[in-house]
């Protein structure tokens, strides 16, 4: 039977060279056989063997067959599946080999028996290689050059030189070790370099901070999240006996129902001073109900602080009512509050409100006489890192936020609703207006009054171009002065 001997458990490239040879010369996967220098199997050998360290030749007249190629997925897999333990694992891998030259998609065919199982292994190595990465623990150590740190480890596969590099990534500014029964590696602080197998007395048992460790270990266990079988299947026993906090593991758990009746039984604590000053006052007083019809602008304003007509209250800090003399001529309705305004409980103060307010002045407008306010109370948004990013509120968020809008209408009784946008044109109009070719002109409300479109500010701040920004604020600005024109 042809033999190749390979230099080590995970010589992936004398594999690699050697199966190439036999898939090249026709040796089939039952005729080919792997060894390790030194294992076991090397020293056995078997009564048909050939005695060989390197694949076969072929004779002179024989015909060589083409070169072939394999797939970058299958190199990928196979350099997981050689440090598995299985030791049938040379043979699975030249399996493979010897069936891609016919199937070249083989292995995408997860279903299949060899797929499947070299597909697991991989898994399985995979699996702990990330245990390593996470149950290796250093312990404090001093030579001739200082301090120094090093791990006993006993990996179920033979990860140490696939998992070294994230240690060294992780600990660049250390010198470290971590010795294993398959080999040892080392980090000076300049070069990663792997040893000879090690023991466990060539480590150290202890050090001067694992009392500290397992003093912190001990105070951030949870009693009351405690789940002893998903704690044993993210960290099983296996790794226990090299884990300076696993000695606690027995003694925390016997008495976690203990802690966990003593923290249902302690009273709740105050709630955070600072906290409760940040949210809006309302939240916290007694309001009237949310479907009373309300009879003053402050009922108005604890009615929308109550409000639950949509989900938009769960995300924003308070509702933002609107603000302004109740004997305004003019009312000016925008989408909604920004982040900002949803801040600051107050319509209008954000960037747009700036742009609103500078525009106001030089149309001959002043803001103190206009009511100004928003189609929808409650900030739309999603998260973006630490940002809070403005979600346009859609037309069922509008039409249950209208109820609010047409109680300050009815109050305010203003002779002109300025609508900035489509969403305020959606809810005064009770239709999707066509912003650009019905702005500035008077539509009649059901109400007598008049109502007229425009552009939201924030339209202005996003249009990048200078010509194009610079046109857009001069037809706002006609917008207003038509306003004003029309309440002279």
């Amino acid at each position: 039977m042809p033999a190749a001997t390979l230099e080590g458990e995970t010589d992936f490239d004398g594999w690699r060279r050697a199966a190439r040879a036999f898939r090249l010369a026709g040796v089939e996967p039952a005729a080919a056989r792997f060894v390790v220098q030194g294992g076991a199997s090397s020293v056995q050998g078997g009564l048909f063997d050939i005695a060989s360290s390197a694949p076969p030749r072929e004779s002179p007249g024989e015909r060589r067959e083409e070169e072939f190629t394999v797939p970058a997925a299958f190199v990928e897999l196979a350099q997981n599946v050689i440090l598995h333990r299985s030791e049938d694992r040379f043979d699975l891998m030249y399996r493979l080999l010897w069936r891609l030259r016919d199937e070249p998609d083989l292995i995408r065919v997860i279903s299949d028996r060899d797929v499947a199982d070299a597909l697991e292994r991989a898994k399985n190595v995979s699996r702990a290689s990330h245990k390593m990465k996470a149950f290796v623990r250093f312990r404090q150590v001093h030579d001739d050059h200082g301090e120094a740190w090093a791990a006993w480890f006993e990996p179920p596969h033979r990860v140490l030189e696939k998992t070294a590099p994230f240690f060294q990534r992780r600990f660049t500014t250390m010198r470290w070790s971590i010795l294993t029964p398959d080999g040892s590696v080392f980090w000076d602080g300049e070069r990663l370099r792997f040893g000879p197998p090690a023991t466990r007395d060539m480590a150290p048992a202890d050090d001067e901070i694992e009392d500290f460790w397992k003093t912190y270990y001990a105070s951030t266990f949870n009693p009351a999240r405690l789940k002893v079988k998903t704690m044993q299947g993210e960290m099983a026993k296996r790794y226990w006996k090299n884990l300076p906090e696993a000695a606690l593991i027995p003694e925390l758990v016997a008495a976690s129902s203990v802690r966990t009746e003593a923290m249902v039984a302690t009273p709740a604590p105050s709630p955070n001073a600072r906290f409760s000053r940040a949210l809006a006052p309302d939240l916290h007083a007694a309001r009237p109900a949310a479907e009373a019809v309300p009879d003053t602008l402050a009922e108005v304003g604890d009615g929308v602080q109550a409000c639950r007509r949509c989900p938009l209250y769960r995300d924003a800090t308070q509702g933002v009512c609107g603000e302004g003399p109740k004997t305004a001529r003019l009312m000016i309705v925008g989408e909604q509050p920004g982040d900002q305004e949803d801040l600051a409980g107050r319509p209008f103060v954000g960037p747009a409100g700036e742009v609103l307010d500078v525009a106001l002045q030089e149309a001959g407008i002043d803001r103190s006489d206009v009511y100004v306010t928003n189609a929808v109370k409650h900030f739309k948004h999603e998260p973006r890192g630490k940002r809070r990013l403005h979600k346009t509120p859609n037309a069922g968020e509008v039409q249950a936020c209208r109820w609010w809008l047409d109680a300050e209408r009815r109050l305010i009784k203003p002779q002109i609703v300025l609508a900035l946008g489509a969403t305020a044109g959606l809810a005064v109009l009770g239709r999707k207006p066509a912003v650009m070719s019905e702005r500035g002109a008077p539509l009649t409300l059901p109400d007598g009054g008049t109502a007229i479109l425009s552009v939201h500010p924030s339209y202005l701040l996003r249009l990048p171009d200078a010509a194009a920004k610079a046109e857009a604020r001069r037809l706002f600005l006609d917008d207003l002065i038509a306003v004003r024109a029309r309440m002279d």
